[in-house]
């Protein structure tokens, strides 16, 4: 058992969200894209024209929606409604759960943001949300239809970050702290990465065994911000998933926390795909 969990952390490192150091914005949780949808229903439909002035952002494992605080910070002052959702990160479908409850409170068009594990919610997410103009991944997995995180990544060379996933014996993985800054955010500065480590929040080792019921990105438009120095997520995978779903692709020279490494080309990438949207509107 205690094998079969550190498996599923080895592709779950992979999947792993950046996080912020001190900030905090975040928002609820509920059900997922399964039979029984009641509270978790699809967001009210929204009219889809005007422009793209609402974004909602994804965290993945091990941190919180406060990863996104420097973005949020550079998408605020460009004028953008933002949102940052709070994952629980006990299961896919308690991770989908939080991000509809998220987009049923916007009002208008939205892009929807996720990054590494991130990816794989908004993926579930954006096939039935009507106010759900685009997408946006960001060193993130986007899967097909009834793949896993883990589908996904056995696609790609294992990484570095994949040897840093302690399993506990209640089903969390962890991240070691001693190579959260090597492996996966080596362009942060230590002091950082060392709040994050403390302050980590484990994900449950069968979320990354939860396939996806439904794919956004196949009807909706998407971006991908590649992360070129990645040592979570390989760069070379990270391309084949952006030409697998026909994203346009944004480079960036970042390790795989590019949300707090590169706040600002994170938010100018979000900022450039919102106005691309706004145009087709």
């Amino acid at each position: 058992m205690l094998r079969k969990r550190l498996l599923c952390g080895a592709v779950l490192c992979l999947c792993f969200a950046g996080a912020t150091a001190l900030a905090q914005t975040g928002s609820g949780a509920a059900p997922s894209a399964q039979p029984a949808m009641n509270e978790s229903a699809s967001p009210p439909a929204a009219p889809l024209s005007g422009p793209v002035r609402n974004i909602v952002l994804v965290h993945g494992a091990f941190v919180d929606g406060s990863s996104w605080n420097g973005v949020v910070a550079k998408l605020q002052q460009k004028g953008y409604h933002v949102s940052s959702v709070q994952n629980p990160l006990t299961s896919l479908a308690d991770d989908v759960a939080a991000t509809r409850r998220v987009l049923a409170r916007e009002s208008g068009p939205v892009l929807l943001v996720g990054h590494s594990w991130g990816g794989v919610v908004i993926t579930e997410v954006a096939a039935d949300a009507p106010n759900v103009a685009g997408l946006v991944y960001v060193a993130a997995l986007a899967p097909d239809l009834h793949q896993s995180a883990v589908d996904v990544m056995k696609q790609g060379e294992s990484m570095p970050s994949a040897q840093s996933v302690i399993a506990d014996a209640n089903g969390f993985l962890w991240l070691d702290r001693a190579r959260y800054h090597a492996d996966l955010a080596a362009d942060v500065p230590e002091n950082v990465t060392r709040v994050l480590a403390a302050a980590q929040v484990p994900i449950a080792a069968k979320a990354f065994n939860e396939p996806v019921d439904q794919v956004g990105w196949k009807d909706k438009p998407s971006w991908y911000v590649l992360t070129t120095k990645d040592r979570a997520v390989s760069p070379a995978l990270q391309k084949a998933i952006a030409d697998r779903i026909g994203a346009k692709v944004v480079p960036v020279a970042s390790s795989h926390l590019a949300p707090v490494s590169h706040a600002g080309a994170v938010a100018d990438a979000i900022d450039r795909a919102a106005r691309e949207l706004s145009r087709q509107q």
